[in-house]
């Protein structure tokens, strides 16, 4: 049988790999947020022919009309989109006449949309907010449905970690894509990291009760024994549930969905793998280790060296 509990500070020290540089990068960078919670304006334009001017050529534009914080990408669907500071009304319209001007063609505005810094922080509060009921009501549901094992609250809290590093490591990359690539954090981005919950939370369970019902079968074998055998029985069904469905159709929308959905197709793809990952190598490892509590021998001190 295969040993994956014997290797969980391996799969530990895999996961800090992972999300400490996005860490650093938001601690240096900060996290990029969108107008979805900085407050702002979001334009997106069409030009006839299709005659789409050069992103650099557009933020030179805004900045000679004062406005100094843009953002310019284009599309799949050959228009450009610009975010930036709050605009109004006339300073659009100068905006969009300079374009005619500047590009020589005619300028059409499909999409014209103004946040105000208000609005962004009742967004973060209530997100916050939700990821925080979400958490609460896994611990108290799985203590509830794990009742009669011995340590349930273990199970709801182990599983809560593993939803945090699955967090990390959404927010993680999103540091890295804003650095690397211009992603923002948006109204997509929480959709995505709470779909991301969703299923991690789901993976965790499933896991978790597979311990539980062989803890009724199995009783003879260690605690860590049986954990890494219900974690051997439930292996495919997470392989084939993740990978063989949800994550091939992801990869598929990250490659050909286009540019406005391949940031939110490449968060949900690395979260969701995140959370099988996280179901397999890091929330059952982690309850097997506070039930041995190893925590004693992390700094060189085990119990007979503390009986010396």
């Amino acid at each position: 049988m295969i040993d994956i509990l014997g290797k969980r500070y391996y799969f530990f020290a895999l996961s800090l790999l992972v999300i400490v540089p996005g860490l650093i990068v938001m601690a240096i960078w900060k996290l990029p947020l969108a107008i979805d919670f900085t407050g702002g304006s979001l334009l997106e334009v069409s030009f006839e022919g299709n005659r789409l001017p050069q992103p650099a050529d557009v933020v030179l534009l805004y900045n000679t009309l004062g406005v100094e914080d843009v953002q310019v990408q284009t599309t799949g669907q050959e228009t450009i989109v610009a975010k930036s500071s709050f605009l109004d009304d006339d300073t659009r319209g100068k905006i969009v006449t300079e374009m005619e001007q500047a590009f020589g063609t005619k300028v059409t505005v499909l999409r014209f949309e103004s946040v105000g810094p208000t609005v962004g922080k009742e967004v973060t509060l209530r997100a916050g907010l939700a990821v925080a009921i979400a958490a609460l009501g896994v611990i108290l549901y799985i203590t509830f449905a794990f009742r009669g094992v011995q340590h349930a609250f273990r199970y709801g809290l182990c599983a809560i970690i593993a939803m945090v590093h699955d967090v990390a490591v959404v927010v993680s990359l999103s540091a890295i894509g804003g650095l690397l690539w211009g992603w923002q954090v948006d109204s997509l981005f929480l959709t995505a990291l709470l779909t991301v919950i969703g299923f991690s939370v789901q993976d965790k369970i499933v896991v978790f009760d597979r311990v539980r019902e062989n803890s009724n079968l199995l009783r003879r074998l260690s605690f860590e024994k049986l954990v890494n055998h219900s974690i051997i029985q439930t292996l495919q069904r997470s392989i084939n549930t993740q990978l063989m469905t949800v994550e091939f159709m992801l990869l598929a929308l990250a490659l050909f969905g286009g540019v406005t959905l391949r940031e939110f197709a490449v968060i949900l793809l690395v979260g969701l793998f995140s959370g099988t990952y996280s179901s397999i190598f890091i929330a059952a490892p982690i309850l097997v280790a506070w039930e041995n509590r190893e925590w004693r021998n992390w700094f060189g001190r085990g119990p007979r060296q503390a009986a010396a």
